[in-house]
């Protein structure tokens, strides 16, 4: 196996692929990153068994001659070793050359690398889907979904399943939810083309997180193929699989109040600076509470106090206010957090009483849903 290669495509491919390999796995040949060299270019393939992720470079893209292949085959690598020599060559052409069994020859310019690989052969395939469970999203609102969800997992392992997003499929809707049993984020969206066999499944936000990071923020399609154990995203050039995880994921539609005693509307980036400000003193023991109280005149107060740092208040006027009167105090950090994936619109904020879980959407757009439970301070 012989090629030449530009440094700055092959690290981007190995950025991309590097994002799933994980050096604590259990499975030694799953440390390193595999190469596959065809006559119409190069697949670099990274797994830690729950992600996987190929991204192939073309021989030609754009016109420009990327690589130069003198000889095909494949070899597995060890990935941070390899991405770090990769990463800190001294010139923009690379040329890496498979002797002897798994002897590798790094060169560019006058530095040579010499590193011992392993067979390709014992990597593991990829996982075979069928193409006819496929629908797809452009990357931007793939993004937006991840980004408007994901952030609401539990991080504690005690219940695995929520360490996901849960993707239903409810006629010509994807819904996306996650919730750590304190607070719950929901985005919705109409698609064409939705499987019907399989009507819902667990991401974990691990995977999600990772996916995020390589897509793009353009409208090319993503395409999504599910079954009941894996799920794969394809871009141009990037094939990312995850497994699913195992276990029902709770009927969270019940937590969802239909009535609500008080509702109001404010912009919601004037809020979140103003939660931001006050949970400076919030007390850290008792998880960063901030309170938030109606007043009169379309006003409402949002406040923390911390006796050993001392208090702050600060009123904020709102566009409408009605309903009871409410006193009701929230964690600043869930808060925030559901503010930032709406993305500084106006929104609705509804209440049914001080202790029951509140609803936050955007006024301009229901397709994205907030749910936060309360903090007994009262």
């Amino acid at each position: 196996m012989k090629f030449d290669i530009l440094r700055d495509r092959f690290l981007n491919g190995l950025n991309d692929v590097m994002k799933a390999v994980n050096t604590k796995t259990t499975i030694p040949i799953l440390t390193g990153i595999k190469i596959d060299v065809t006559n119409e270019g190069i697949n670099l393939t990274g797994s830690d068994a729950d992600i996987t992720i190929q991204t192939f470079i073309p021989v030609e893209e754009n016109g420009e001659q990327i690589i130069n292949i003198s000889e095909t085959g494949s070899i597995v690598l060890q990935a941070r070793m390899f991405n770090e020599i990769v990463r800190k060559l001294p010139t923009n052409e690379v040329e890496i050359e498979v002797t002897n069994g798994f002897a590798t020859n790094i060169r560019s310019g006058k530095s040579e690398f010499h590193l011992i690989g392993s067979d390709a052969s014992e990597y593991p395939l990829l996982p075979e889907l069928s193409a006819d469970r496929q629908f797809s999203i452009p990357a931007d609102l793939l993004k937006s979904i991840i980004r408007e969800t994901v952030f609401a997992v539990a991080t504690s392992e005690s219940r695995p399943v929520l360490t996901g997003v849960n993707w239903k499929v409810e006629a010509d809707e994807l819904i996306c939810i996650a919730t750590d049993s304190h607070r719950l984020a929901r985005r919705k969206v109409k698609l064409e083309n939705l499987p019907t066999d399989i009507t819902s499944v667990v991401i974990p936000g691990k995977s999600l997180n990772e996916l995020f990071k390589i897509l793009d923020d353009s409208t090319n399609p993503v395409q999504i193929v599910l079954t009941n154990q894996q799920v794969l995203f394809k871009t141009d050039d990037v094939l990312f699989f995850s497994r699913l995880l195992e276990g029902n994921y709770p009927d969270t539609s019940r937590l969802i109040p239909e009535d609500y005693k008080t509702n109001v509307t404010i912009n919601g980036k004037s809020l979140l600076q103003a939660i931001d400000r006050a949970s400076l003193l919030a007390r850290e023991d008792r998880n960063n509470v901030v309170r938030f109280e109606t007043l009169q005149s379309n006003t409402v107060e949002i406040s923390s106090n911390s006796p050993e740092i001392g208090k702050v208040e600060e009123q904020i006027q709102v566009e409408t206010l009605d309903g009871e009167a409410l006193k009701i105090s929230f964690s600043a950090k869930y808060m925030m957090e559901a503010l930032k994936a709406i993305d500084g619109q106006d929104v609705i904020i509804q209440f049914t009483g001080a202790m029951r879980p509140f609803i936050i959407r955007s006024v301009a757009d229901d397709a994205i849903l907030q749910l936060i439970l309360p903090v007994r301070t009262y």
